[in-house]
């Protein structure tokens, strides 16, 4: 039970804070290479006449998920097919979604020090009518 909330942490954190290109593209590979494995896994436990040692469910798996599919191991049954399905879907819905986070993460990054020059600005605007407001009311009692 421990481990989602260390999960959920982590990647509450790696949205917020400010995302580098290394550490986005470490995330990336990760989760890919996590898919790889579980996919793999998978499709060689449910479909052992086409993938029938895990590194063969490995080598498909790695080759769905980069789509580079060259097709000379492929599941022929009904179940194996509902596997590569799903890690197809997977893989493509990770990434897109990931891809975005990211891409937020870093729009967000570069508007920044406009937003902090407006809220500058904006506080000078502040400071300078508290001062004539200070001013005022020194001048009447």
């Amino acid at each position: 039970m421990r481990r989602p909330r260390l999960l959920e942490r982590r990647l509450n954190r790696f949205l917020s804070e400010p995302v580098s290109i290394r550490g986005a593209m470490a995330v990336i590979v990760w989760g890919m290479c996590l898919s790889v494995v579980l996919g793999g896994l998978v499709v060689w436990l449910f479909d052992r006449t086409d993938f029938p040692d895990l590194g063969a469910g490995l080598w498909w798996s790695l080759q769905t998920v980069t789509t580079v599919g060259y097709g000379d191991v492929v599941p022929t049954t009904g179940l194996g097919r509902v596997v590569g399905a799903l890690i197809m879907l997977e893989s493509i819905a990770f990434v897109a979604i990931l891809t975005a986070a990211i891409t937020s993460n870093f729009v967000e990054r570069a508007r920044r020090p406009h937003r902090d020059d407006h809220v500058r600005e904006r506080l000078d605007e502040i400071a300078a009518r508290l001062a004539a407001i200070e001013a005022a009311l020194r001048r009447d009692p």
